[in-house]
């Protein structure tokens, strides 16, 4: 299987001044643990997780040394111990050096690259815009669905393209959701923003030409 087969599409994502409770609000609006930084050119410039969110001055949970674990530490990291703290532009938070990959990749390089560099999710990026984000549950969706002797084939392939080439004008497909196809079987995953939208996505994978039968794990976000 590749990135394309089970990376979610319609990703949500924020501007580099865009003001960091701002991305948090997003993040959790739209029940995601992380969000993609483009430029006016829609190109991929960070990622901003709740990891460089948790310690923040508005909260309490900034980071409070005392005098001596202080000395120990540069006056850089120092600083940037205050800026992640205390900075109200994403740019200032977000992770500048992302690793991506493409539609193309292996999921085996995928789980390669989030164990090598100890990440959660890997933005998919085309043409240098991202198309799609792989995260670990992904992976984890599609071990659900596994069986020993099924592989993934290319009919299933053309299936998954065929469902989400049926959804990506309509207007009430905006939360980003995913669907992963194995052995004519669908697989229905993330969050929706109501219960109609969440019948209408089961609706639009039943009606897929091709597709036997439909599981709804779909979620109703607060």
């Amino acid at each position: 299987m590749q990135a394309r087969d089970v990376m979610v599409r319609g990703v949500i994502s924020v501007g580099p001044d865009i003001p960091v409770q701002i991305a948090a609000n997003a993040m959790v609006s739209n029940c995601v643990s992380a969000l993609p930084v483009i430029d006016i050119r829609a190109k991929l410039v960070g990622i901003v997780s709740e990891g460089d969110l948790i310690r923040r001055v508005e909260i309490g949970t900034e980071q409070r040394r005392s005098g001596g674990s202080e000395t120990l530490m540069s006056s850089d990291a120092l600083a940037k111990e205050f800026v992640k703290s205390h900075a109200k532009r994403v740019s200032d938070v977000m992770t500048r050096e992302v690793i991506t990959a493409q539609p193309e990749t292996p999921l085996r390089e995928i789980a390669n690259l989030m164990e090598k560099h100890s990440i959660k999710r890997v933005p998919i990026v085309q043409d240098e815009l991202v198309v799609g984000i792989v995260s670990r549950a992904n992976l984890l969706q599609v071990l659900a669905r596994a069986n020993d002797d099924t592989d993934w084939v290319e009919s299933d392939r053309v299936l998954h393209q065929r469902f989400v080439d049926s959804i990506k004008d309509q207007p009430w497909a905006g939360r980003p959701f995913n669907i992963i196809v194995s052995d004519r079987c669908a697989d229905l995953w993330g969050f929706v923003y109501s219960v109609d939208e969440k019948t209408a996505v089961r609706v639009a994978a039943e009606a897929t030409p091709g597709i036997e039968s439909v599981s709804d794990h779909l979620g109703i976000a607060p």
